[in-house]
């Protein structure tokens, strides 16, 4: 018998999803995560779900496994020591970088200018060049770069980078060099920056290489070991790893270049709140993944993600093909206080994090937390998973006293203080990816998920005006969902910098139907059969002399058979859209064209029933007065397990389940669809 497991690991726990592709049946575990060695908790969790579920380990034919080991190790600084090798004159090119710097205003005097993954004495230049159309200028000095490269290696350099100018357009002796290097010393990690990032700007394909060869190492550790506990165990399984796209790719792939999974934890959400979304008959959405640190939410439209270009991990911004994620530090866990300057509450972005945690937590918190205000209003009730977890109530009205004490409020009101703040803080996130993106929030609903995401959604909605709220069962495992769910995915580029009035139509088909074979002959050596196999194209453009592209969608066909007019279209009205004008009087350009290859994997079947009885009282297991705006209001607490479709929920009431609490506020109401996702809009 088939099954596939979905696995996510996250800083405090790991979270399985296991489906029968046979005959649909579903299990769910969550299991403490191991920050040390992350693999031994993939491992307990893995033998956990398969006795739940009284099968082999050998029985799992896919793994699909969302990872945050590459990001940690940017994080954290724990990567490799990086060699580069550039061409000659070019030594300092991580170090020019670009003129940017963070604000306020006068942001570069306090700027203290991070030190680049390829630090500059261990980078080195090599005798070669190429011009910008790809022709050879000066041959690769082979003697000269086996010199280079054993002095780097010998030097103690964990991975090497090679970094050639003008690579793109001609990747030829970047991949002399990398010859070199497999010849001197067969299987040392060495990154091409034209296989990794096949486009122009020298300095973001060379720093996104470095990053590769930074988080190289560690990543191969982890897959290395994980295969080998697994395989010790008795699993046979393919395991495939989530990019930061919301795609899957093979762990040789992920071995090779870790930098397109470097978000990928926060990508299986966004796949997983799509999934339930499309279902439910929602494709534009606001996804909103509340924890204990922090806060990622992101836009889809048209039942697609939003794929951004560029992305920020720690302090360098690398370019890789990933989820637009808006991240912001509001958590269960996040910490509030009182400047002694101002006297003005703040929440976060401090945060309790695992250890001690809240105060209601019972392991030695003893600072206000989100987590800790939402007890002193009962909107967390004071058992957690299940009855497993029993909440200190006291302890949280004494740390929430501490803001109380401080403004001259009460600890209701001081609780009630903080929720208005973080939930702000969460709407400002929002707002970053729809109305500063040209999108209005009021045309998207809400889907909420993560082990406080529920919480909160209601009152998010509220400030936002996106209706209806949706919370899919097992919220706190919609990531391991995604995981399961995710297509294979990769990106094929050329870079084509041309005004449109002097591009020739023909050649751009060309060069979009030669992409579209590279994807095509990728999906074919994944295994990926004829019929489930997607190709999409796009082109990135802007306006002549901008700094900055927009990805544009445009087909071959489109091409030969309309020219370039439409494309020119859509640009100007995706610019306006993002930016409130258009330029009619400058020309517009391609930059990049690239195909996109999608490979289908086998459906999910979530659990569906019938629309039954609108009375959902049989699943009501307390009452109480509980504080919301300042009055105590008569609230229901239902138990999800005992939700069925039809069920009508007013507000204000609270559900609760094994991974998270849902709260409806008073005037709204919560539906069970036939989904078992519960459905929340205003009181009609």
């Amino acid at each position: 018998m088939a099954y596939r497991l979905g696995v996510d690991v996250g800083g405090t726990f790991t979270d399985l999803f296991l489906v029968s592709d046979i005959d649909g049946r579903q299990w769910r575990v969550k299991t403490p995560s191991t920050p040390v060695n992350p693999s031994q908790g993939v491992l307990t969790g893995v033998q956990q779900i398969c006795e739940r579920a009284e099968i082999g380990v050998g029985d799992i034919q896919n793994i699909l496994h969302g990872t945050t080991v590459a990001t940690n190790a940017v994080l954290e600084e724990k990567g490799a020591r990086v060699g580069l090798i550039t061409t000659e004159g070019f030594k300092q090119i991580l170090h020019l970088a670009r003129s940017q710097t963070p604000g306020p205003l006068a942001g570069w005097v306090i700027m203290i200018k991070p030190d680049p993954p390829a630090l500059l004495s261990d980078t080195r230049e090599a005798v070669e060049r190429m011009d910008a159309r790809g022709n050879t200028v000066v041959e690769v000095d082979e003697q000269q770069v086996e010199g280079v490269v054993r002095d780097l290696v010998e030097s103690g350099v964990e991975s090497l980078t090679v970094g050639l100018i003008n690579s793109y357009v001609n990747p030829k002796h970047e991949e002399t060099i990398g010859e070199i290097v497999e010849r001197l010393y067969p299987g040392f990690p060495v990154t091409l920056s034209a296989h990794v990032l096949p486009e122009f700007r020298e300095y973001e394909r060379t720093l996104t290489a470095c990053m590769n060869s930074y988080v190289r190492p560690r990543v191969a550790d982890y897959i290395t070991q994980l295969q080998s506990e697994l395989k010790h165990v008795g699993a046979t399984a393919d395991v495939n790893i989530l990019r930061s796209d919301a795609g899957l790719m093979t762990l040789r792939e992920a071995e090779r270049n870790p930098i397109y999974g470097v978000l990928s934890g926060p990508s299986g959400g966004v796949a997983g709140g799509l999934f339930v979304a499309r279902n439910a008959g929602f494709p534009n959405i606001l996804t909103f993944d509340m924890g204990g640190t922090s806060t990622d939410v992101a836009l889809c439209e048209n039942g697609e993600p939003t794929i951004g270009r560029e992305t920020t991990i720690g302090q360098f911004r690398i370019k890789v093909p990933s989820v637009s994620v808006h991240t912001v530090g509001a958590g269960g866990g996040s910490i509030a206080h009182v400047p002694e300057l101002t006297r003005a509450l703040r929440v976060g972005p401090q945060s309790a994090g695992a250890e001690p945690g809240p105060a209601a937590y019972g392991q030695g918190g003893e600072e206000p937390t989100v987590t800790d205000a939402n007890v002193v209003l009962g909107h967390l009730p004071p058992r957690l998973l299940g009855g497993e977890m029993e909440l200190d109530v006291e302890a949280a009205h004494t740390a929430v006293a501490k803001i109380g004490d401080a403004m001259g409020l009460s600890v209701e009101e001081a609780a009630e203080g903080i929720l208005s703040i973080v939930n702000e803080n969460m709407a400002g996130a929002l707002r970053v990816v729809s109305v500063q993106r040209g999108h209005d929030p009021r045309d998207f609903a809400l889907v909420a998920y993560g082990g406080a995401g529920p919480l909160h959604a209601n009152a998010l909605a509220k400030l936002m005006g996106s209706f209806p709220v949706i919370v899919p069962p097992a919220p706190g495992l919609l990531c391991a969902i995604g995981d399961l769910v995710a297509d294979f995915r990769d990106e094929f580029a050329q870079t084509y910098i041309r005004v449109l009035a002097e591009a020739d139509p023909g050649e751009v088909g060309s060069i979009l139907d030669t992409l579209g074979e590279r994807a095509d002959g990728w999906l074919s050596n994944e295994g990926i059969e004829a019929d489930k196999r997607r190709i999409s194209f796009v082109a990135d453009m802007r306006y002549h002399r901008q700094g900055y592209e927009i990805p544009v969608s445009i087909t071959p066909d489109e091409v030969r058979e309309h020219g370039l007019d439409e494309l020119d279209e859509r640009f100007n009205v995706l610019h306006e859209q993002l930016y409130g004008f258009r330029m009619p009087d400058t020309a517009s350009e391609i930059v990049n064209l690239r195909s996109v290859g999608f490979g289908t994997v086998p459906s999910l079947e979530l659990p569906t029933g019938e629309e039954g009885e609108s009375d959902a009282s049989a699943a009501v297991v307390e009452e109480h007065e509980i504080l919301f705006e300042g009055s105590r209001v008569p609230t229901k607490i239902y138990d999800r397990n005992r939700l069925e479709p039809g069920g009508r929920i007013p507000g204000a009431a609270i559900i609760t389940e094994f991974d998270s609490t849902t709260v409806i506020l008073p005037g709204y109401d919560g539906v069970v669809d036939v989904n078992y996702n519960i459905v929340i809009n205003e009181t009609r």
